[in-house]
């Protein structure tokens, strides 16, 4: 199995890394492919990536290839390419808004898997929500999904549909959480906390908080009802959020990116 990734950007050069070191492809190179000469000369640092400057030498030899440019790259990308694959191709495409039959339209082909990473792959805790077009195989989506594994945890969905879901709620999603923990530490510095202390406060709490709810099989609503007493600090804390109707705002910001992720595949 030959795996190519085009494009070395964040979300490219991770799930590459990812691939690389694990030992589904049994210590052998993984091919790398950046249009950028400074970024070409990054990767031929790293021992385990076999790179590439051309297109034509390695995109005919790939089973696999993961498309990891800019969704506005993709047209140009699909142009070049077009004349170098094959039927047999898998193409994993980790590019938000750009849809399967968009894919096999402008390449010709009919294997494509659309995928919808996020950003803590960088870490190793990604979530990576894939569906494939129906000429792919039970097989071929089995070893595609233990390579999305190598960046954390993927999940299969029914259709594009919920492609474009994700996109609102995990692919989007990390911002939400930063933006909630930004709020905090701005709470904190308010209250005289330095900003060490602030950043420390604020990123245990949300890893103490999100440790507990994996570790148990309590829903949300259980944990805030756990930790807020009548009458006490937490209940006045979560009431004023009730009462500014915070949850609904937080619904309709993860609708929003939904709905541009659906206008993105139309565009």
């Amino acid at each position: 199995m030959k795996v190519l990734v085009i494009g070395a950007g964040n979300m490219g050069l991770t799930y590459a890394e990812g691939m690389a070191k694990s030992p589904l492809l049994s210590g052998r190179n993984l091919m790398i492919y950046d249009i950028s000469p400074e970024k070409i000369l990054e990767l031929k640092k790293i021992s385990y990536f076999k790179v590439y400057e051309t297109l034509e030498d390695c995109v005919p030899k790939a089973d696999l290839i993961f498309i990891a440019v800019k969704p506005f790259h993709s047209e140009e990308l699909f142009e070049n390419i077009k004349g170098m694959v094959n039927q047999q191709q898998i193409f994993i495409s980790l590019m938000a808004g750009v849809t399967i039959d968009k894919i096999q339209s402008s390449l010709g082909i009919r294997k494509v898997v659309r995928t919808m990473p996020n950003l803590p792959a960088l870490v190793g805790k990604g979530v990576t929500s894939y569906t494939g077009s129906e000429e792919v195989s039970r097989v071929e989506l089995l070893t595609i999904k233990n390579l999305l594994d190598t960046t954390g945890k993927s999940i299969k969905v029914k259709n594009e549909n919920f492609i474009d879901a994700s996109t609102g709620i995990s692919g989007s999603g990390p911002a939400y959480v930063f933006y909630f923990m930004q709020s905090m530490m701005e709470a904190a510095l308010k209250m005289g906390f330095s900003d060490s202390d602030a950043k420390v406060l604020v990123s245990q709490t949300f890893e103490g908080a999100v440790e507990l709810f994996n570790q148990h099989d309590l829903s949300p609503s259980t944990w805030m009802n756990r930790v807020a007493s009548k009458g006490g600090t937490t209940r006045a804390a979560l009431d004023s959020m009730e009462d500014n109707n915070v949850k609904e705002r937080i619904k309709e910001a993860a609708y929003a990116a939904f709905n541009r992720a659906v206008e993105l595949g139309k565009e």
